[in-house]
């Protein structure tokens, strides 16, 4: 049986990368196999249908989601300091994100183009960085601008994904970053009262 779970998670995880590499619709059955190095019935034995790898891989991301969440809460108490990490993820991805897009963005935009029954789940993850990032916003005492703050941090972060892959331009990522982490220093700065 555990020869047989590793497998599975070894299928659901070279998934994830295609998916986010090469999109749902473009990979196929035979390119994970390939990248897991098992016959196709192997990996029938595990999952059925493609929408039952797409779920296995989306619980696989919310939990990643919320495994890396949860890494910020223990590295820092301070919410500035928590919406830094959250901005500088950019750039600890840059590689990636240059090249593919955003993985969670990206997926959400290609399931709403299929109009696919687990595009729902897929905004899930938004909503997930959404709420996280509004938890944070009010901690820093943000008020009733928490969830407009968090909504422009979230729109930052897939304009950063978008963006930096469409001008492939040195530097980009990094002026954004610090563009907007100036912004986030106003924001932050504000009295409540200038709600």
């Amino acid at each position: 049986m555990v020869a047989s779970t590793g497998t599975r998670a070894r299928i659901v995880a070279a998934a994830d990368r295609l998916f986010y590499e090469s999109g749902f619709e473009n990979t196929s059955f035979a390119d994970i196999a390939d990248v897991v190095s098992i016959s196709r019935g192997n990996f029938y034995h595990h999952f059925r249908t493609k929408d039952d790898l797409l779920h296995a891989v989306l619980d696989k991301r919310a939990a990643d989601t919320r495994r890396m969440l949860a890494g910020w809460e223990a590295e820092s108490d301070d919410p500035r300091r928590r919406l830094e990490l959250f901005i500088e993820i950019v750039q600890r991805n840059r590689g990636d994100i240059e090249r593919f897009g955003c993985p969670v963005g990206g997926l959400v935009v290609e399931l709403a183009k299929l109009n696919h029954g687990a595009a729902p789940a897929a905004t899930a993850l938004l909503t997930a960085f959404a709420d996280w990032l509004t938890l944070q916003f009010a901690a820093a005492g943000c008020g009733r601008r928490a969830k407009g703050n968090a909504i422009h941090l979230l729109a930052f972060s897939q304009g950063i994904a978008v963006l930096s892959a469409g001008f492939a331009e040195q530097g980009f990522v990094d002026r954004e970053v610090s563009d907007i982490k100036s912004w986030l220093v106003t924001e932050l700065d504000k009295s409540p009262v200038e709600e």
